[in-house]
């Protein structure tokens, strides 16, 4: 069933084919690009916005994944401030609603996006998990609005239908997959052990890592799906312990703090088997009060460059109690974005954004903040976008077409340096 936009109801019957032939996921014109090109070209005056940007934001204050929430707030906020220091867009002051996203045990994403819908949101941030987003996603996109995720980091986005309207600055976790998979062969681990939620996020990213692994020459010699609502882990834990697994990879978010536990008990420690895990549970508050050392060594991976030092100085501004800069970069590009691919369209309705988001990120005059991108538009000039997650650069289907990926590493305080990464891998995510 092909969904329909509020701006599509009123275009005329050869319109509305138009568009339905060219949703994401087909074989006629896979690309956000395209689609949204189709419906704003389609509803002609009928798709024009009500000339103030409202940008809505769909991130978690509770939940599995909350300590993502703060640093995700704080790149909207510097954002919108700066937007709106530089002259607003389309010559007013860009307008921010924040609700909270909760996680998969609750049922409070998809109320805050009605609550977002109703106050007219012309592109909603977020969610922060990719089962949230895959929860929401239609109910965002039948209004004709921009879904624009600073973290999703599932596959399945890439060619989900979502008539072109869900973009994401994180990358598909096919690299996150690939980038860990060889770190854990590096390591020299040639047998390993998986534990990962039973979730897209989980099993898709543990799907990668066995395949990138598998093909460097080790054995994945158990791997264990989880429920990530369980109450203990006790019998996946003891899977892994039959196989005896020189690595041992958790994927995973807040619930790993009881699989660690259970590692611990079972005698799995981190001294004697190499433990690894990925952006969803690289937290530096969940193992805080654990015993010294517990995760010394622990070596994991977090899409995107760290934070520039001058860039966490002006998030101070917004949020001066922000220790975690986890996705601020992405969350502030998408926010920078959503803006430049208004004022390039001159309309704040949802696909009209959509079919000016990739025109805006790349191929034309680089340039690296708002006021300098808005300045070029004005000037009739056609810009490339430099975000401060980096270059960008969406392709066809909304994601961006090169990521970088940080690899980190635990200490004795049982906290990583989220300044500062041991390395980063950049790859193609076409891959």
């Amino acid at each position: 069933m092909i969904r329909i936009s509020r701006a599509m109801a009123v275009a005329t019957a050869s319109a509305l084919a138009l568009a339905a032939c060219s949703t994401r996921g087909t074989t006629t014109a896979p690309g956000s690009a395209s689609t949204a090109t189709a419906q704003a070209t389609a509803t002609g005056s009928a798709a024009k916005g009500d000339g103030t940007l409202t940008i809505g934001s769909v991130l978690p204050q509770t939940g599995s994944l909350a300590y993502l929430g703060p640093p995700e707030y704080a790149g909207i906020d510097l954002a919108v401030k700066e937007i709106n220091d530089a002259g607003g867009v389309l010559g007013k002051p860009v307008k921010k609603i924040h609700t909270d996203s909760g996680d998969t045990a609750t049922n409070i994403a998809s109320q805050s996006v009605d609550k977002l819908l109703t106050q007219k949101a012309d592109a909603i941030i977020g969610a922060a998990s990719s089962s949230v987003s895959k929860s929401i996603i239609d109910k965002i996109t039948r209004a004709g609005v921009v879904q624009f995720s600073p973290a999703n980091t599932a596959d399945e986005f890439t060619t989900i239908k979502d008539d072109g309207l869900y973009f994401r600055t994180a990358p598909p976790d096919r690299l996150q997959g690939r980038v860990l998979g060889d770190l854990v062969v590096s390591d020299g681990n040639d047998t390993v052990g998986i534990l990962a939620m039973q979730d897209s996020y989980g099993t898709g990213l543990a799907d990668q890592v066995t395949q990138t692994a598998e093909a460097g020459g080790a054995k994945v010699v158990e791997r264990v799906d989880y429920d990530p609502k369980a109450a203990e882990f006790s019998a996946d834990v003891a899977k892994i312990k039959a196989a005896n697994p020189k690595g041992i990879v958790l994927i995973g978010f807040a619930e790993t703090a009881k699989v660690v536990a259970e590692l611990v008990k079972q005698g799995l420690t981190a001294d004697k088997h190499k433990w690894y895990m990925v952006d969803g549970n690289m937290s530096n508050t969940n193992y805080v009060k654990m015993p010294k050392d517990t995760l010394k060594g622990v070596k994991g991976t977090i899409p995107g460059a760290a934070a520039p030092e001058a860039f966490q100085k002006r998030l101070l501004t917004t949020d001066p109690k922000l220790t975690n800069y986890t996705y601020a970069a992405e969350s502030y590009d998408a926010a920078i974005l959503i803006a430049l691919a208004a004022e390039a369209a001159k309309d704040d309705a949802g696909a009209a954004i959509a079919a000016k988001l990739v025109d805006v990120s790349k191929g034309g005059e680089k340039c690296k903040d708002f006021k300098s991108c808005d300045e070029l538009l004005k000037a009739g000039k056609d810009i490339d976008y430099d975000g401060v997650s980096g270059p960008v650069d969406f392709n066809d289907a909304g994601d961006p077409s090169v990521a970088t990926i940080g690899v980190y590493q635990y200490s004795t305080d049982n906290k990583y340096n989220a300044a500062k990464a041991l390395e980063y891998r950049k790859g193609d995510i076409s891959g």
